[in-house]
């Protein structure tokens, strides 16, 4: 993925300006940043659901995005929702989102509406959804949000092995504690550029393998 010179205003706000950096193939980075810094923003102009006002986004091949707020209809079921999107995705079949739903730990809410899930179970289902087509990218928006402890680190389990399979994964979270668990980090100051620096991205650290 590179992006190069995005910028974002909303009316006299200006929330982007001038952000830039590339990622390659079997990369898993991270952006941080506190609320309202402009992150999902971001998120939203690189998959392509929000114009910039001015930059260019590139990307090669599919792409996956798991929004903050689930994409979810209350009166389907899980396997439902798997349907519709296998059919949205052209998949010949649920390979994918079968393994995910023993990944994360969920298969026993197949038959189960939505509207009866928990809080973090609705969110293993958002993740599935950005994850069953196998996509090359993948753009993650709080993806854990709600998980216990063990779905939290059965999530890293899986963004690493996405790593060793050549897929580039962004992150994005408010919270600086991961950190430790990614090769690039970039930190985001409430779309403003810090003194001294031209963009408003900025590499943090680089990492090496998951620890």
């Amino acid at each position: 993925m590179r992006v190069h010179d995005v910028h974002k205003s909303y009316r006299s706000r200006r929330v982007l300006r001038g952000v830039s950096f590339g990622l390659e193939p079997g990369t898993l980075a991270g952006v941080v940043g506190e609320n309202g810094s402009g992150k999902s923003t971001l998120l939203r102009i690189l998959c392509g659901q929000t114009a910039a006002d001015s930059g260019k986004v590139e990307h090669t091949g599919s792409l996956g995005y798991c929004p903050q707020e689930t994409v979810l209809n209350d009166s389907l079921t899980v396997d439902q929702h798997l349907s519709w999107f296998r059919t949205a995705y052209d998949l010949d079949g649920l390979d994918r989102a079968e393994e995910l739903l023993e990944e994360l730990g969920f298969t026993e809410y197949r038959h189960t509406r939505v509207e009866a899930l928990s809080g973090g179970t609705r969110q293993k289902l958002n993740l599935t959804l950005a994850l069953m087509h196998d996509p090359d990218v993948l753009l993650l928006d709080e993806p854990y949000q709600g998980f216990d402890w063990e779905t939290y680190l059965r999530f890293w389990d899986v963004a690493a092995r996405l790593r060793e399979q050549g897929r580039c994964v962004l992150v994005v979270s408010h919270l600086a504690w991961d950190t430790q668990r990614l090769d690039v980090v970039l930190r985001l100051r409430d779309g403003v550029a810090a003194p001294g620096e031209s963009d408003v991205m900025r590499p943090v650290t680089t990492r090496g393998a998951d620890r």
